[in-house]
């Protein structure tokens, strides 16, 4: 098994939640936060950067920001890049309540000629993906203003990405308070 790291976003404004801090949420006992947590550790993770403002003291997490804060996924992942040491990362989002399902679908290490792999539910989920560290450096560098309120596609669409088709039961997030009594009562 070849050594990842992982890169949880959990920064956004809750926009549709009234501002709530979505990676908090609970889920069949645990927060959305910990459920990504405890996902990228079975998947043999050490090292977890959460691009957030700390959320929870006490995790066994290095707690990073883009500045200025609210910069989207893609400023947060180019400011936990810095943190990240292995060859290979984890980008995973931390509205996904079935994230222990969708993570071990993702292999344990990214084949030979890909820069990365991601699940597809008929769209790809760029945030339940795993990725060499060095395209994702090489995709960031040229990105304006640290990757400011760019889109993923601006970030990934230049890579070689692998889609692992799943059911779109299985990446569906947790986006308004409908999406969260849905998601407990399933």
């Amino acid at each position: 098994m070849v050594r990842a790291d992982a890169i949880l976003l959990a920064g956004g404004r809750g926009s549709r939640v009234g501002g709530a801090v979505k990676p908090l949420f609970e889920v069949n006992g645990a927060t959305l936060l910990v459920a990504a947590i405890t996902a990228v550790r079975a998947a043999g993770v050490e090292r977890i950067v959460v691009a957030a403002p700390e959320l929870a003291p006490g995790l066994d997490v290095e707690w990073v920001r883009e500045e200025p804060p609210f910069g989207g996924p893609v400023a947060g992942i180019i400011a936990a890049l810095s943190s990240v040491d292995a060859d290979e990362v984890y980008v995973i989002a931390c509205d996904l309540p079935t994230v222990g399902q969708a993570v071990a679908l993702l292999p344990d290490a990214l084949p030979s000629g890909v820069d990365g792999v991601c699940l597809d539910d008929g769209r790809r989920q760029w945030l339940i993906g795993r990725y060499r560290t060095a395209a994702l450096r090489a995709a960031a560098s040229p990105l304006p203003d640290r990757g400011r309120d760019a889109s993923m596609r601006a970030l990934l669409g230049g890579m070689t990405v692998t889609p692992v088709s799943v059911d779109p039961a299985l990446t569906r997030d947790i986006d308004t308070w409908d999406d969260l009594r849905a998601a407990r009562a399933r």
